[in-house]
């Protein structure tokens, strides 16, 4: 599998293979609630719900996503897990894209003396 870069907002640096990109992509998309469910075995499973599409007729139905790879993005830190809803046989929780905070980017600049600027000025 080829290597394809991400962009470095994610706290893991370095490049994603295709994919954890799709996943990950799948994972960003506001429109798509992913969650992880854990079953009282230990079983885990990683999915979301696709609305049905009249115009392909595809969809209405429960897709699952490859646990390896979210398990290794979750590793990572690319991925964070919300607050656990707890049933007798599964726990199931949010999945959401781990974001960092972006530092604001700065430029530095010269400090200009207050006369130099009165004589730019006058010029």
């Amino acid at each position: 599998m080829s290597a394809v870069p991400f962009p470095s907002r994610f706290r893991s640096e370095g490049p994603l293979d295709a994919a954890d990109a799709g996943v990950l992509r799948v994972m960003c998309d506001s429109r798509t609630p992913v969650f992880l469910t854990v079953h009282a075995s230990g079983r885990r499973r990683y999915g979301y719900w696709q609305p049905y599409d009249s115009v392909t007729n595809r969809g209405g139905c429960y897709v699952a996503l490859p646990t390896p790879e979210c398990d290794r993005l979750y590793s990572e830190g690319r991925i964070s897990l919300g607050e656990p809803l707890v049933d007798p046989a599964k726990t199931t929780y949010r999945v959401w894209p781990a974001r960092s905070p972006v530092a604001p980017v700065r430029t530095p600049v010269a400090r200009v003396p207050a006369v130099a600027v009165a004589q730019t000025l006058a010029a």
